[in-house]
């Protein structure tokens, strides 16, 4: 039986306006092999907790009962990965995941809201409505318009720009039967443009599928799982999206964290999963797959109160993918010793963000420097791009 998804239905049964947002639905072909997926950590993540740099001689006493010690999984000399992390642990003996540290975008205040929107859109000023990916797009010399999607309810700021983007969302309501279908299709056959779309929204669906119904709903660790599997699938055919943007909120880990098990540790090990999902299902194309996480700031060096810790400065980043030139740990390491912290409590950003983006973007999706510079991420001169963070000869 055929299945409709609440997104795909509203926009094709609402009013007039779906016919200005179905098109976003539309997929396309892309005239380029590389895949890029940007998945932001909304509530700012830990990142002394996720890559762990344990062989600092004041992380231990710092960090006190949040301490990974015995368990962490060793990268190299210096840090390791948090237990629940054992599918990037194997990514990156097969070199194929690349580990920042002390990392931060440019913004130095500690609001959710405000972080969130410089980590998208790619300046020093939370102000900025457009996003760093949106415009990335525009340099590209090819349409643009079946490039991108985004997997959520909400465009987030990343993608919102003058480049049209596609955009999918899980059903969340009943589905509709192939009897339905027939005659929505039946009603407008004779109107082209309309036409054109519910075929291509109903291609879409059954592309990425539902995955996320049922118990899944109410599983935090299979929801990204899921929601990745069906990025996977979408990014996966000839003549899909090539960049993708999945969100996974739940990282605001005020009270009770936990170190090795906990909080955190549930929601680490989902993050795996869900990682491990998109590989699977991209198939052969993972070997031309970079796939960025990131997250707004990161967290407090010592446990607060509550045995949690409140929002910080510099965080983690992880790159990961089949086209990612990994198996390494790039870190400019500040340490952790008090005279060394920022503001006497954070972990003090040696690396902007935006190096890191410029890097990627660059070498895999050969956007041109000074579009970089100035257009993508603009007054970020100073941040310079990050080499060889990915194989060459992939697109």
């Amino acid at each position: 039986m055929s299945r409709l998804s609440r997104r795909t239905f509203l926009h094709l049964t609402a009013s007039t306006s779906a016919l200005a947002l179905s098109p976003r639905l539309a997929l396309g072909a892309a005239d380029t092999r590389s895949r890029f997926v940007v998945v932001i950590l909304r509530g700012a993540l830990d990142g002394l907790s996720a890559v762990v740099p344990y062989a600092d001689p004041a992380y231990a006493r710092m960090r006190g009962e949040l301490a990974i010690t015995d368990a962490a999984l060793r990268l190299d000399g210096s840090f390791a990965l948090h237990p629940s992390l054992t599918g990037l642990h194997t990514s990156y003996a097969a070199k194929e995941l690349i580990a920042f540290q002390a990392v931060a975008s440019p913004y130095r205040e500690r609001s959710h809201f405000d972080g969130q929107d410089v980590l998208e859109n790619g300046t020093s000023q939370p102000s900025v409505r457009d996003g760093w990916l949106n415009r990335m797009l525009q340099t590209l010399p090819r349409s643009t318009e079946q490039l991108a999607i985004a997997l959520s309810q909400n465009l987030p700021l990343v993608l919102q720009g003058e480049a049209a983007v596609n955009s999918w969302s899980p059903s969340r309501l009943p589905t509709a039967d192939s009897d339905t279908l027939q005659r929505i299709a039946d009603l407008y056959a004779t109107d082209q443009y309309f036409a054109s779309r519910l075929q291509a929204a109903l291609a879409t669906d059954a592309i990425a599928g539902d995955d996320m119904m049922g118990d899944r709903k109410r599983d935090p660790l299979g929801a990204f799982s899921a929601l990745a599997t069906s990025a996977g699938k979408l990014l996966a055919t000839e003549t899909g999206p090539r960049v993708a943007v999945m969100e996974v909120g739940g990282w605001d880990t005020h009270a009770n964290q936990g170190a090795e098990r906990g909080l955190l540790a549930n929601r680490l090990r989902g993050l795996d999963q869900g990682l491990a999902s998109l590989r699977t299902a991209l198939g052969a194309a993972w070997r031309d797959t970079a796939v960025l996480v990131v997250t707004e700031f990161g967290r407090t060096v010592a446990v607060n109160g509550t045995r949690g810790t409140d929002h910080g400065t510099a965080t983690c980043a992880l790159l990961v993918g089949g086209a990612v030139a990994g198996g390494r740990v790039v870190a400019d390491w500040p340490g952790l010793n008090t005279a060394s912290l920022y503001q006497s409590r954070d972990l003090r950003p040696t690396t902007d963000l935006r190096a890191i983006c410029k890097g990627v973007l660059a070498a895999h999706l050969a956007v041109d420097a000074a579009a970089l510079d100035t257009r993508v991420f603009p007054d970020s001169r100073l941040a310079k791009p990050l080499e060889g963070l990915v194989q060459t000869g992939r697109r």
